[in-house]
């Protein structure tokens, strides 16, 4: 929802002005504005509370990314598994949006007694979640454990990636990134930090 809801501002920014770059981010959901010959450098952010980068990608106007989105469960809305934050490059915002939830959703270690669930109900009582379990909390975890869960997490990526659905996908867990994709030539994740610019955006 908040990646079709920056697309449609976005269209109405495009349709007003002529633009030669721009961007709508919706609380970590983003659609992006390239006129030919230019480009955004995206930084990768697995702490919304803390900001901190964990990598970047550049975008140029001849690739087809259009749209960004980050989802865990340290985010601004409930997640079902343990992801820090899962960044998704796709053609468009809405399709980053849902992409990001599902693959940030299947990182995860169900059972395990390091992590802290309860139900959605109980911190939004209006919430679509209902009783479903969402994070609260990632205790210790080996690294082994955090192999594993990002393990389930690419898994479910790579068939969108291979559909077409989506371009590229960034996953981060307690310290350690796993990447899907990124096929086009420049269109890739980097991990490590990068030095701020005015060209970068966080996702």
């Amino acid at each position: 929802m908040a990646g079709a809801v920056a697309e449609e501002i976005l269209d109405c920014m495009a349709s007003a002005a002529t633009l030669s770059r721009a961007y709508v981010n919706n609380g970590g959901d983003i659609a992006l504005y390239l006129a030919p010959g230019d480009r955004f450098l995206v930084g990768m952010v697995e702490r919304p509370d803390r900001p901190s980068l964990f990598g970047k990608v550049e975008l140029h106007s001849a690739q087809p990314v259009r749209g960004i989105a980050t989802s865990g469960w340290r985010g601004r809305s409930f997640s079902l598994g343990i992801a820090d934050a899962v960044t998704v490059l796709a053609d468009r915002a809405a399709a980053a949006d849902a992409a990001a939830t599902i693959i940030a959703n299947a990182v995860d270690l169900p059972g395990h007694p390091a992590i802290t669930r309860v139900p959605a109900c109980s911190l939004a009582p209006d919430n679509d979640l209902g009783d479903r379990l969402v994070t609260q909390g990632v205790g210790q975890l080996s690294h082994e454990e955090i192999a594993a869960a990002l393990d389930r997490g690419v898994a479910v990526a790579k068939p969108l990636v291979s559909e077409g659905l989506i371009r590229s996908v960034a996953l981060r867990l307690s310290g350690e990134t796993r990447v899907a994709g990124a096929s086009v030539e420049s269109e890739r994740f980097v991990a490590g930090p990068e030095k701020s610019s005015r060209s970068s955006i966080h996702a």
